[in-house]
């Protein structure tokens, strides 16, 4: 929502997946159908923490895998170690200053900033410190939820509230005085469960209806149309 990385995770998860898929389909005798960047991606994993994502989307094509543990090596066939092969790809693309940021979220970070209002990035991907600082953008931020708060303070990840509760209840903030900015289905679905003040999807992908249809109050395709621009 604050950086393009969307892309970044869509083209690993693909890659991913229809590696997988491929084989999995070679060993079962069952045709290979590849993940779908559009479909797919913003149903089953946008917004999810990333073992979720893989149980999740691989659950939609009748397959479950052991759970495995957050250690796995990248070639265990469990849950983790699928995951994990995924985020060997993302970092790389990291690494490669494959970050950029969505300039009215970064113009809106910085006004909010000034007008005195408290900020904090809750995100799913365990990647989410090395992403602000490749973006110079961290500064700007109070509190960081991400997947590493997460498993370390327990939290289940979007569509469950928890870890935006956990932000807000890091800045000090009740709920109902907050707002939550999502351009993830299972994002706004959480800050909807959660009770929050208001929730704004960000459409980045053409489905302003979906982000309504799963709870934004309001949706705009970039930040800088609530200053105005």
């Amino acid at each position: 929502m604050l950086t393009q990385t969307a892309l970044v995770h869509n083209a690993a998860w693909k890659q991913t997946f229809d590696a997988f898929l491929q084989e999995w389909s070679r060993q079962h005798g069952q045709p290979f159908v590849p993940f779908d960047s559009g479909a797919d991606y913003h149903k089953y994993v946008d917004g999810r923490q990333r073992a979720d994502g893989v149980r999740t989307f691989l659950a939609s094509r009748g397959i479950t895998l052991p759970e495995g543990s957050p250690e796995d090596p990248t070639d265990a066939e469990t849950v983790n170690g699928v995951g994990n092969r995924k985020n060997v790809l993302v970092l790389q693309k990291i690494q490669e200053g494959a970050v950029q940021v969505y300039p009215g979220s970064v113009d809106y970070l910085h006004a909010v900033t000034k007008a005195g209002l408290r900020r904090a990035v809750v995100s799913a991907s365990a990647n989410c410190k090395d992403v602000l600082e490749a973006a110079k953008i961290a500064d700007l931020l109070e509190q960081r939820v991400d997947g590493v708060v997460a498993r370390a303070e327990n939290l289940p990840g979007k569509p469950a509230p928890d870890t935006f509760l956990y932000g807000a209840k890091l800045l000090g903030v009740e709920p109902e005085n907050c707002a939550v900015f999502e351009d993830a289905l299972a994002g706004v679905e959480a800050g909807r469960a959660g009770k929050f003040g208001i929730v704004i999807g960000v459409d980045r992908a053409g489905q302003a209806d979906a982000l309504r249809e799963h709870g934004a109050d309001i949706v705009v395709q970039d930040l800088a149309e609530l200053l105005g621009k």
